[in-house]
Parts: structure tokens; sequence; C-alpha cells
């Protein structure tokens, strides 16, 4: 029985005691297996956004967008108004006790355990010259080739 008062009083000085903590600080307070995506706070920093976000958001709006509060409103802002046009919440999370790489987290309040939750660095789309290249400008620079 003293253990359920010592439980008590430890609840009551510190609070409730939460499952996976280093999990949490680093994902903006909630633990992996309730991840839909996540971006690295250089990704969130990336000019544009980033399109599966945005479908993920879409796809999943029960589901709760986690911002970096540490990261610039500016930055933020372009997909608060994703998650505010889907009606998806969002809360910015800031714990300056700890130091995450995450900049931004969509998850459920329940465990889904996604594979993968991380969005991969796109291609960078090709360069106009690169694409002329493809096309009629060299087939005629090979027909034409200088001596």
């Amino acid at each position: 029985m003293s253990g359920n008062i010592d439980d008590y009083i430890q609840q009551g000085m510190y609070g409730t005691r939460q499952t996976k903590p280093d999990e949490r600080r680093k994902f903006l307070g909630t633990i992996r297996e309730r991840i839909v995506i996540a971006l690295t706070k250089d990704q969130v920093r990336e000019k544009g956004i980033y399109k599966q976000v945005e479908q993920a958001i879409k796809e999943n709006r029960n589901a709760r967008l986690y911002l970096n509060g540490n990261i610039n409103y500016k930055v933020l802002s372009k997909y608060t108004k994703i998650a505010s046009k889907y009606d998806v919440s969002y809360t910015f999370v800031t714990n300056k006790n700890s130091k995450s790489e995450i900049g931004l987290v969509l998850a459920y309040d329940h465990a889904i355990d996604k594979e993968e939750i991380y969005v991969k660095k796109e291609d960078p789309p090709a360069k106009p010259q690169e694409r002329k290249k493809k096309g009629l400008s060299s087939i005629f620079s090979k027909l034409f080739k200088p001596m």
C-alpha cells in the first residue's frame, strides 16, 4: 500500500509519468508509433512545401500536426495554412530543454505503426537547358556536328 502512496505523491510533485520520454522529446511530444509523416527542421525550412506532407494532411484529417516552435513562424506558416485548409488541428511545440531535429510531425493520438515516416528529399526538377538537349536540339547537334 505504501507504494501506491509514494506513486501518488510523486505524481503530485512531478506530474503523470510519461511513456517513452526520450521519444516524446524527439518527436515533439508524441511517440513514433503514432506518426503518419515527419520532416526534419532543415526540410521544413526549405522553400516551398513537401507535396507528401500536404497529401498526408489531406488523407489524415483526424490526426494533429505538431510543429517545432523553435522554428520561425514565417517558415511554419506554409504548413499551418495547409492544416487550416483541410481543417486539421495543429500545435506549436516549444521545449527549450530539448534539442530535436524534427521540424514537423503529423500524428494520431493512438498507434498506427507506419513503417516509413520520414520524407525523402525529392529529386530537383530538370533545368530548362537539360530538357532542351533531349529534344530537337540534340538531334540537330548530332546531325550537324562541327568539323
